[in-house]
């Protein structure tokens, strides 16, 4: 798969279904038998607009797991755009200073954007409310290792599905492989009539409902989301919706589920799913966060050359 050498990842609709499984197959290799200093004297650039610990320092991880350097920042306030300087700039700048560039910012379309304006490769960590393509690889993973096979399941996404951009590229992906979704949320966190629409082009059976009661029994996964505070530009939208959803040990005792129902979070949590969850047979989020290592290390080294 020499193709993916020198690519950028800023959608997961850029990839094929071919191309997914081959970076699954890869990862798994990966995190059985790791490949040290494979990336040694390459230089990765983790630029984060906003906050992050797991994608952060994930990549962090992977790259120097691989023999690789890190620079980077993790706050906005300590780069030059307090100064007025514009992210095309600051990227062109970064260019000669690293090898590949792994960005997150708020505003979608920033990865393209800086794709499109440097010669290296991105990453889209994030960019807005769009996607978070390198998190749908390890959610992929996460699934196939917790259920043995990604087609065909029946997969719940539950909560903020409006702002929530891992639900939006997990879906994007899922489709590739006959997956029938619920999209469990309230009427104002739909998900946008755009990503609804690209599923109808990809004859998607999908359904849109307000309570996990209607649908528990039918899940093999069920992906949970947090209200993303951030998003709103209005507090008092943010309070009308804060906490509609909360899953704890007590209420998956009163729902139907299947026995082998597993769930999924991107996380962080805040208050849509109790601890006591995490005992359960169903948690399986923080496998997840530890996945993106083997992930992150497996898209480094083939986007530069290494495998």
């Amino acid at each position: 798969m020499g193709s993916l050498k020198n690519r950028d990842i800023i959608s997961i609709l850029d990839f094929t279904k071919e191309e997914i499984l081959y970076i699954l197959d890869l990862s798994k290799e990966m995190e059985k038998k790791g490949c040290p200093d494979i990336l040694r004297g390459k230089v990765l650039a983790n630029l984060f607009f906003e906050p992050s610990t797991r994608t952060r320092l994930s990549f962090e991880a992977a790259m120097k797991r691989l023999g690789g350097e890190v620079i980077g920042f993790d706050e906005l306030g300590t780069t030059s755009t307090v100064k007025g300087e514009s992210l095309k700039d600051s990227v062109k700048i970064i260019e000669g200073y690293c090898d590949i560039i792994v960005l997150r910012h708020f505003l979608e379309g920033a990865s393209r954007l800086t794709a499109d304006s440097i010669s290296i490769p991105v990453i889209n960590a994030g960019d807005g409310a769009s996607q978070h393509p390198t998190q749908t690889f390890v959610d992929l993973y996460t699934i196939k290792n917790a259920k043995g096979v990604l087609e065909n399941l029946t997969v719940g996404f539950l909560g903020d599905l409006k702002y929530g951009r891992t639900s939006h590229s997990l879906a994007y992906a899922l489709a590739h492989f006959n997956a029938e979704m619920y999209f469990i949320s309230p009427p104002s966190l739909r998900i946008p009539k755009d990503y609804m629409e690209e599923l109808e082009l990809r004859c998607v059976s999908y359904h849109e409902v307000d309570s996990i009661y209607e649908v528990s029994d039918k899940l093999d996964i069920l992906y949970c989301t947090r209200i993303q505070k951030e998003r709103f530009a209005d507090p008092v939208e943010y309070e009308k919706v804060r906490g509609v959803y909360k899953l704890s040990k007590s209420i998956m005792d009163g729902l139907k589920v299947k026995d082998d129902l597993k769930i999924l979070h991107p996380l962080p949590r805040v208050d849509e799913m109790d601890e006591s969850m995490d005992t359960t047979s169903y948690a399986v989020y923080f496998q997840q966060a530890h996945s993106g290592i083997p992930v992150r290390e497996t898209l480094l080294a083939v986007i530069l050359g290494a495998i």
